[in-house]
């Protein structure tokens, strides 16, 4: 595939079946979908998984896929969606095997510093409410505007707004109740 061909060509051929249309839409939007999946479930293993899931899915979903939004937008609704399913499927496991125990993973990588702040910041996303990180995920790293992320999550732009500047004021006192730079 020619690099002039654009996302939503390549969706819409391999919604037809093309098969080198999605590797090369999957060879460009794998590694952004990942990173959204990591910020929306906080956890490398579960970004992975959530991905994988998603890429599996996706053959059949692009059936679905008009070529009315940019194929990043409709992607990226698609990846919300999976988290908030896997987040409902994992609040009802937990319920169900109350008792039996928690179990937390956490991995770091890269610079010692970069890596403990980015851990920070990861759990205290964890901390807010999904409908204030769900934006932050989609806007940070994912180069969205407040109009594509409205988009995605179905609310008003000024919703966005609002929601950054809550998450930013929980972020703050958060990081003024432990004490950090």
């Amino acid at each position: 595939m020619r690099m002039s061909v654009t996302d939503e060509a390549l969706a819409l051929a391999a919604a037809e079946g093309d098969g080198e249309a999605f590797a090369a839409l999957l060879e460009r939007r794998y590694h952004r979908l990942f990173g959204l999946c990591f910020r929306l479930t906080g956890s490398h293993a579960e970004a992975e998984d959530l991905t994988q899931d998603i890429c599996s899915v996706l053959p059949a979903m692009l059936t679905g896929y008009r070529g009315e939004a940019r194929l990043s937008t409709w992607l990226y609704r698609v990846a919300v969606n999976a988290a908030h399913d896997r987040r409902r499927r994992a609040a009802a496991h937990k319920k169900a095997g109350e008792g039996w125990g928690d179990w937390e993973v956490n991995r770091r990588a890269g610079d010692a510093e970069t890596a403990e702040r980015m851990d920070w910041l990861t759990g205290a996303m964890r901390a807010l409410p999904v409908d204030l990180r769900d934006t932050l995920a989609l806007l940070l790293g994912e180069e969205v505007t407040h109009a594509e992320a409205a988009e995605v999550l179905g609310v008003s732009e000024g919703t966005i707004s609002w929601r950054v500047s809550q998450a930013k004021t929980r972020l703050r006192a958060l990081q003024a109740k432990e004490d950090l730079p």
